[in-house]
């Protein structure tokens, strides 16, 4: 189908609040830049405190009518937005190359996986079934209500700048929930963008807002301080994650927190050694390492590190770094010179401590911050790089001897969104799985992410599940009723 937007109608430069796009109330904008090219691709509004007020009573003053619609209603606006995001892939893929910086194959697989989300969660909103309870008592019965929590507020990042909005935006919204969302101020066009669409689809004002700001924490007090916002859901830092969970308890906000992660990837003596290569591949360099679930930590047993070593390295040195709307590029930029920064200072930490360099190492020739593909080996597990979440196109390698070994060290890390794991042993499939303490586990595959089943960490990696039929609970309350005189 003929898209009705062009790339350009689609770079919107103002707030969605309340069905009108609009302005910060002091007039404050800021830049959105290309990360490859430091060119600046737009400015939106800094919204202020009292703008944030100003749409979460537009979300309250929605959230009734939205609650009352039937849930066939709601899946019906909800497919027609699927139908938009799938019709505009292309607009929303180089426009998310452009924010973002990920190659632009990546962002069309990106916008593919949005939109499933949106596609399960309108089916799913016909499917929030309650329960009739055997009763306790003659004259009565027991019914368990499913109902929205009420008023939603997201907060998503950078890195995947559709995927974790509609992850989150599309079961609220099925239920019955309205929903604030506040983008990355990195990444906050493919936002505006997907709000465009909701809004051609017919999803009433004030149902689906989106808030642009270069100030989250200001942001985020100003909706924790609202009694009327009953749920929190938030993708990011485990610092910042541990912060909102604080500022919840004083009105005892539902919270959904998806935190960092320092993922094991771990290749047994009995592994398919090609497989295990290019599963390692997909799991560490898929947007220049920039995931929270990207292999961070790589287990090799001794029996057949060097092998592995070898193919692992010719693969590396063969991905090809540029911007990401060349379509041969595989690993584009970093998101900015922080980000640069952090890589170069773990890498630089972890030579001086006896770590070795196998390949790359450095920025790589375009500049900017476009990073060299590395491989780190004699890495030991004190090291600042073993601990710490990455963010950058950066493998570290460690040897071990035994089952027992790999688990403890992998279990190692305060940590616990995913885990991978490669052998062709069918029992040991079984026996790691259930020991690893992850709320992931990816065996003999380095790809996990999917719309159909619950996404989320262990320990201090998160709270709660995104995506699958266990998504949608996380927007919902289950309310007992006890009916009597019967």
């Amino acid at each position: 189908m003929t898209p009705l937007f062009s790339l350009s109608e689609l770079i919107l430069e103002s707030s969605f609040i309340n069905g009108v796009w609009q302005d910060a109330s002091d007039g404050k904008r800021f830049d959105v830049v290309n990360p490859a090219t430091g060119e600046r691709l737009a400015s939106v509004p800094h919204l202020m405190r009292s703008d944030v007020h100003l749409a979460v009573d537009a979300a309250v003053t929605a959230f009734p009518g939205w609650r009352d619609k039937l849930a066939e209603e709601r899946a019906g606006l909800l497919k027609k937005w699927h139908r938009l995001i799938l019709d505009h892939t292309e607009e929303l893929a180089l426009l998310m190359t452009m924010e973002q910086g990920k190659p632009l194959k990546e962002s069309r697989g990106e916008i593919a996986y949005a939109a499933s989300f949106v596609e399960w969660f309108a089916e799913e909103a016909r499917r929030s079934y309650g329960d009739v309870i055997p009763t306790h008592m003659a004259g009565k019965r027991i019914l368990a209500l499913k109902q929205p929590v009420g008023v939603v507020a997201a907060i998503t990042p950078w890195n995947f700048p559709a995927a974790m909005i509609t992850r989150k935006v599309a079961p609220a919204l099925a239920v019955g929930c309205t929903v604030l969302v506040k983008p990355s101020e990195l990444t906050p066009l493919t936002a505006l963008a997907l709000a465009k669409l909701s809004e051609i689809a017919g999803i009433p004002p004030g149902v689906f807002n989106v808030l642009t700001t270069k100030d989250p924490e200001a942001f985020g007090s100003a909706v924790m301080e609202r009694e009327d916002v009953r749920k929190i859901s938030f993708t990011g830092s485990t610092r910042v994650g541990k912060i909102l969970l604080r500022q919840a308890a004083d009105s005892v906000k539902r919270v959904s927190l998806e935190l960092g992660g320092n993922a094991p990837f771990i290749v047994f003596n009995d592994a398919h050694l090609e497989s295990a290569v290019e599963g390692a591949i997909a799991s560490k360099y898929r947007n220049a390492g920039q995931t929270c679930v990207c292999s961070n930590r790589i287990f090799v047993q001794s029996g057949i590190y060097e092998p592995f070593l070898k193919l692992y390295t010719q693969a590396v040195e063969r991905l090809s770094v540029g911007p990401g709307d060349q379509e041969d590029s595989d690993i584009g930029p970093l998101i900015n010179a922080a980000a640069l920064d952090k890589v170069k200072s773990l890498i630089q930490k972890a030579v001086a401590d006896g770590a070795k360099i196998v390949c790359g190492g450095g920025g790589h020739e375009r500049g900017g911050t476009f990073f060299e593909p590395t491989i780190l080996t004699d890495v030991q597990d004190s090291m600042a790089i073993s601990k710490d979440e990455i963010f950058g196109p950066v493998s570290t390698l460690h040897t071990f001897e035994s089952e027992d070994e790999v688990i403890e060290r992998a279990n190692n890390t305060p940590y616990g969104l995913a885990s991978y794991f490669y052998t062709q042993d069918l029992a040991r499939s079984w026996r790691v799985s259930e020991k690893l303490d992850f709320g992931i586990v990816g065996i003999n595959t380095g790809l996990i992410s999917t719309t159909v089943a619950p996404f989320g960490g262990m320990k201090e990696s998160g709270l709660g599940r995104e995506g699958s039929k266990y998504g949608i609970e996380e927007y919902l309350e289950t309310k007992y009723v006890c009916v009597g005189g019967l």
